[in-house]
């Protein structure tokens, strides 16, 4: 069972390994909230996490033609260009 151990002036708790590696918690930001039945701990997703490596890895297997100028494009210069048109 685990408990809640005092660090500093705060408390905190000691995550099993397994565990921290099964919920994909290693090497993130976290979130934390708190729920009717207690304490949700998830790892914060940023927008588009992820998409390049996957797009890479389907690209190589030879599934997806990637265009790296729309890839690599911040949203905000993408909608600017689409309003400038209008």
């Amino acid at each position: 069972m685990t408990e809640l151990i005092q660090i500093g002036n705060s408390k905190g708790v000691r995550i099993p390994k397994a565990l921290i590696e099964q919920a994909g918690l290693e090497d993130t930001e976290l979130e934390l909230k708190v729920t009717k039945q207690g304490l949700l701990i998830k790892p914060v997703k940023q927008p588009r996490q992820g998409w390049k490596e996957a797009i890479e890895k389907a690209q190589q297997k030879g599934d997806v033609h990637v265009d790296h100028e729309w890839l690599d494009a911040p949203l905000d210069s993408v909608f600017d260009d689409l309003t400038d048109s209008i």
